[in-house]
């Protein structure tokens, strides 16, 4: 499955780092910001998360809600929000159903090895829980 622009963002709710969890549609009235990515605290993953973090006071400005979803563990999610200040929610997705959901669980390859992984990918939910895919 992959989510295009209109359609309805699928809802979910997963365990957060804080040993908090997230429901999509509790967020229903809010923008959302959903970034998907592979591994915290690589050097991709970081860059981008510390790019979300520098941007926070302007997602902030708009009442948006950012979320950044990975496979890693909720204890690994604490560790990464840490060490990098991120002021914004990380939510595990360990057994993979939301990813595949908004159609970032794809095969990828790394030096002629094929795998299945996260593409990084983000989507902006709009209050009424519909999706557009930014790339």
């Amino acid at each position: 499955m992959s989510v295009e622009l209109g359609d309805k963002a699928p809802d979910f709710t997963l365990p957060t780092d804080g040993a908090g969890s997230v429901t999509l549609s509790k967020l229903n009235g809010k923008k959302v910001v959903l970034y998907f990515y592979p591994k915290d605290d690589t050097s991709g993953c970081t860059a981008e998360a510390c790019g979300f973090r520098d941007s926070f006071p302007d997602y902030g400005g708009t009442g948006a809600v950012v979320i950044g979803i990975s496979k890693d563990s909720v204890a690994s999610h604490d560790k990464f929000k840490k060490k990098h200040g991120l002021p914004f929610i990380l939510a595990s997705d360990t057994g993979g159903d939301v990813c595949e959901k908004y159609g970032v669980w794809v095969e990828k390859s790394m030096y002629g090895r094929k795998y299945m992984g996260i593409e990084r990918a983000t989507f902006l939910v709009a209050e009424v829980l519909k999706a557009a895919r930014a790339l």
